[in-house]
């Protein structure tokens, strides 16, 4: 079976039909409420004009919202409704201190990723997963880490082939997947399945797959993605390849606790199949993204390479291998932190309607989010905002760790705050940062202390599709065995 090839265009079917319901829409929409305040909008052409600019580069224009009020509250239009954009540190934290049922992160996913039509309505309506992400497999992560570190060396070997002193073309993005899709399977599946090509060809597929249909999905209006949805859902080809039921007894993999947290009704192979589906989809888009951008910052700034290389062999020659080891690589974090400090943040849906302390009300059943990059590089948050510091925090740490100061633990990767939302903050945090964390600072351990990394045309291009930011699939960087 050939391996699916992330970066895939979009069908011309569905940008007709979009399309067409759009302009269906011009005559059925009603008037959005006046408040709170708009970005570039005085008509409806305008209005159209502007959901289009927010497709072909978001950024832009949640930057000039920030820029106009630090601490306001926006709506940009999209083609179908208005998203809200909260700014500043009071609203981040009035956000991230709402409850689930005020402000809800689980609405916001499923608007995001059109859960209801990409995955089922079990897996919206009994998210049962995110509790066993968030507790159970959190808990094993440092039993679990021998497993999760012998899979990363073998997916490293595996997936570049080197030979001698040969520097080789690695292309970043479907390279990056392969590493993470095994790595991340050891925890879930075990071996030997982590390991089969055709089980990761079709988590891999079904990844990709789900993140890009589901933004095609958000192209068409509510009323008519009951009827879209379906035709475009990869769950019927997910379901073609149930894994059957002689997946090995592994007492310690996400499998065995899926089924302790499962219901009666969900403890069937085809559910299960399915549930880790799920969260392997999760779990590879979110470590592939970061480890893309990590392996693009580490080329762009090879100054950096050095000081980390030596951390991590001191660290294992005093500690080993081990997960508690990774706690004591404060420049490895740092740099994955400072690389993660240009994505953004969550968002999440007002489901009964949400009212700010100042009276500002964000309607019923709204997306609202923070403007999580622009608030990652505001001077006001960070010195020199634009520039690449991949020991910024690294120094952070040791000022406060001096003073004896405990906020010394908000500067950590894991940490979330009201200025770095890469993980989202407060209530609506990621269940598995911890996760990924793990993961990526490990890889990023194993890669400094085995091989050379450079590139000769500097970091590639993203592309920007609304708020989706990603790199070309087809751009490398050269790497050999350390010399």
């Amino acid at each position: 079976m050939s391996s699916p090839t992330p970066g895939t265009s979009i069908p011309p079917l569905y940008i007709l039909l979009a399309g067409g319901t759009t302009v269906l829409w011009l005559w059925t929409r009603k008037p959005a409420d006046p408040v709170p305040p708009l970005v570039e909008v005085d008509g409806l052409w305008s209005y159209y004009a502007t959901a289009y600019r927010f497709i072909k580069n978001s950024s832009d224009l949640i930057l000039q919202a920030y820029v106009r009020d630090r601490h306001g509250v926006f709506r940009i239009p999209r083609l179908f409704r208005w998203d809200y954009l909260a700014n500043g540190a009071d609203r981040v934290a009035e956000v991230a201190a709402a409850r689930e049922d005020v402000l809800s992160f689980m609405h916001g996913v499923d608007e995001t990723l059109q859960v209801s039509y990409m995955m089922g309505s079990e897996i919206r309506d009994n998210p049962y997963h995110h509790h066993t992400v968030q507790t159970t497999l959190t808990r094993n992560l440092a039993r679990c880490f021998p497993q999760v570190k012998d899979e990363i060396v073998c997916a490293f070997d595996d997936v570049l082939s080197l030979k001698d002193e040969e520097w080789k073309p690695f292309a970043v993005l479907p390279g990056a997947m392969k590493v993470v899709a095994r790595t991340t399977n050891r925890l879930f599946v075990g071996l030997p399945l982590c390991r089969n090509q055709e089980y990761l060809n079709i988590s891999i597929r079904y990844t990709i797959a789900v993140f890009k249909r589901c933004h095609i999905l958000s192209l068409f209006p509510h009323w008519i993605r009951p009827v879209i949805g379906p035709l475009m859902s990869p769950k019927k080809e997910a379901d073609r390849h149930k894994l059957g039921p002689d997946w090995p007894d592994k007492p310690n993999d996400l499998i065995s606790w899926l089924m302790q947290d499962a219901a009666p009704a969900d403890k069937t192979v085809p559910a299960l199949a399915h549930r880790v589906l799920i969260v392997n989809m999760a779990a590879i888009h979110t470590s592939t993204m970061a480890l893309v951008n990590v392996l693009f910052d580490l080329t762009t700034y090879p100054s950096h390479i050095q000081p980390m290389r030596e951390e991590v062999e001191r660290v294992i020659m005093q500690e080993g291998w081990t997960k508690a080891a990774l706690n004591s690589m404060h420049l490895v974090d740092s740099f994955i932190r400072e690389s993660q400090r240009l994505n953004g943040s969550s968002p999440v849906v007002a489901k009964d309607g949400f009212r700010f302390s100042d009276g500002t009300f964000i309607p019923f059943g709204s997306y609202l989010a923070t403007s999580g990059r622009a608030v990652q590089h505001d001077a006001e948050n960070y010195e020199r905002p634009e520039t690449f510091d991949g020991f910024r925090f690294a120094r952070m740490r040791e000022e406060l760790e001096q003073n004896a100061d405990h906020a010394v633990f908000k500067n950590h990767m894991i940490s979330t705050s009201p200025t770095h939302l890469v993980f989202g903050y407060g209530r609506h945090a990621c269940p598995g940062r911890f996760f990924a964390a793990t993961e990526l600072k490990a890889m990023l351990a194993h890669i400094l202390i085995t091989y050379d990394v450079k590139s000769d045309e500097g970091r590639p291009v993203e592309y920007s599709f609304g708020r989706v930011r990603t790199a070309s699939p087809t751009a490398t960087i050269l790497i050999r065995k350390r010399q």
